[in-house]
């Protein structure tokens, strides 16, 4: 084909792309919806700061491996990747989440589609996961739990379309979604196990006789397998990890309940209702209710196990699409009614009145989910909601603001004050100094803002960094950040408080931090770090 004839070919495509027909397709509104989302969160993609796990992620991706102790090695790829692209700059880490959450959001749309939804229940579907709290709270972090409410969507996506189409080889394709899913966070094992409880609990469980979903299973494994290996060189460092966690809790099964219909938005509740009927009680959705049993036993799985409340998360885009179905079919009957029927004109205004609804609990939730005002705009207007935000992320701490917005500050704060702390020592000590801390985030964000403040390298025993070890200090001197004297003493025979951490707007338990000068070590540093490690 010569060059004239490719370029009329182009034209053409570009022409069909643009066409009255593809700009109001269905996939064009859904498209239009997700650019919306993607929109609402670059506008807060430079506020309030670095959150404590970006710093610990960016901190990953410098330590490239195959795994790190508390998460798998996707997260810290990627960190390597923006660092390498964009020098870490946070607009671009929050691009990348941003993206995903609009891909979310056309995902949970095509979901409905592929159960039989028209435009109208595409659209609701997708609306339900923007305005899903946990979801605008999830967009606005580079972190992996985005990623993992991605995959499960597409994961569900694609059982769908293997139950509708009766495509058994789209095993493969699940095997493929759920391994890079393995390679993001290892909840994805429990999203596996509630799919193979969801067949065997219909007749889909016919599935397993074929040889499909075996090898879609291998595929995934293949994913995990350099993970497996490198937790086995290294001590099982993850399952420690997990022995230790302090994330489960759910606040019993009342408790769970409660966040669970937080963290979706409560006027997405008659949505997940509708959801749970579309699988179990009407016949369009009989064929799919092997994905209604998934949600139903990682439910009860999570309640048994008192998980954090958001692990179920990823699991609500299948039961927004199937309520969506219910809703949609319920305004199509009720259009067909005669106009002299006055409950038949309040029904027809009944699901549009709920739609409209729906959007507006999602702009009044926003600034809750995202950094999207002033801090001071976001404490007089939203802060008598912290204790609950907190309470559905699975935290305990106070602050002015919920955890997942308040750990994005105060970290360059505390990263001046050692710095000045660093600076006021003898010229023969600054020498020898190197900093440690209680905590991965405040190791990270001193690391991070090292090279700005002129710091000196800080470790930590904590997760990764206890792994990483002491690398080139000696213990001769050390700066330390938020223990108390007791500890310090217990090593050292001078500790002299130096500083103090304040900051305003940051979790309690970053502010107000003591910061020790510790010299005359009463052991080596290689002797001491074995007491340091800890894993939560």
């Amino acid at each position: 084909m010569d060059s004239r004839a490719t370029t009329s070919v182009r034209l053409a495509s570009a022409r069909s792309l643009l066409s009255r027909s593809a700009l109001t397709s269905d996939t064009a509104f859904l498209v239009y919806l997700a650019l919306v989302t993607f929109a609402i969160h670059l506008v807060g993609a430079n506020n309030y700061g670095y959150f404590r796990d970006e710093l610990y992620y960016l901190a990953d991706g410098r330590h490239l491996a195959f795994g790190y102790v508390d998460q798998p090695p996707l997260i810290g790829w990627l960190a390597a990747l923006m660092d390498l692209l964009t020098h870490d700059n946070l607009v671009a880490l929050h691009v990348v989440s941003a993206l995903a959450a609009a891909c979310l959001t056309v995902v949970v749309g095509l979901i409905a589609r592929e159960l039989g939804g028209g435009r109208f229940a595409q659209l609701l579907a997708a609306l339900a996961s923007v305005v899903a709290i946990v979801f605008m709270a999830t967009g606005s972090l580079f972190s992996m739990d985005v990623l993992d409410e991605l995959w499960w969507a597409l994961g569900a996506y694609v059982l769908v379309r293997l139950i509708r189409r009766q495509e058994p080889r789209l095993w493969l394709v699940f095997g493929l979604i759920a391994g890079v899913g393995l390679l993001t966070k290892l909840t994805m094992l429990f999203f596996g196990f509630g799919v193979v409880a969801g067949f065997l609990l219909t007749p889909l469980r016919a599935q397993f006789r074929t040889r499909w979903p075996w090898l879609g299973g291998a595929i995934a494994f293949v994913f995990l397998l350099p993970y497996i290996l490198w937790n086995a060189t290294n001590g099982w460092p993850t399952p420690e990890f997990w022995r230790h966690y302090g994330g489960l809790s759910g606040g019993g099964p009342l408790g769970f309940f409660g966040n669970q219909v937080l963290i979706i938005n409560p006027f997405n509740l008659p949505l997940v209702i509708a959801g749970l009927l579309f699988y179990f009680r009407r016949p369009e959705g009989k064929p799919f209710r092997a994905l209604g049993w998934t949600y139903v036993v990682l439910y009860v799985l999570f309640t048994l196990i008192n998980a954090k409340s958001y692990f179920l998360a990823p699991a609500y885009p299948i039961l927004f699409a199937g309520g969506a179905l219910v809703f949609e079919r319920a305004l199509a009957r009720a259009s067909n009614f005669k106009l002299a029927s006055a409950w038949a004109g309040r029904q027809r205004w009944l699901v549009p009145s709920y739609v409209t609804a729906l959007a507006l609990s999602g702009l009044f939730f926003a600034p809750f989910a995202m950094p999207l005002l002033p801090p001071a705009g976001f404490v007089s207007n939203y802060g008598f909601l912290t204790g609950t935000g907190n309470n559905g992320a699975g935290q305990k701490t106070a602050g002015s603001f919920p955890q997942y917005l308040g750990d994005r500050f105060g970290w360059e704060t505390m990263s001046a004050t050692v710095a000045k702390v660093y600076a006021g020592l003898p010229a023969e000590q600054r020498a020898r100094a190197c900093v440690f801390t209680v905590n991965y985030g405040e190791a990270s964000a001193l690391n991070f803002f090292a090279a700005r403040y002129h710091l000196p390298p800080a470790i930590s025993g904590h997760n990764n960094y206890y792994l990483w070890g002491p690398g080139s200090c000696t213990g001769d001197v050390i700066i330390t950040v938020g223990l108390s004297q007791g500890e310090d003493a217990m090593s050292f025979d001078s500790v002299v408080q130096a500083a103090t951490v304040t900051c305003d707007y940051c979790m309690d338990e970053e502010n107000n931090l003591p910061v020790y000068v510790c010299t005359q070590p009463k052991a080596g540093l290689s002797q001491l770090w074995a007491r340091v490690k800890h894993y939560n």
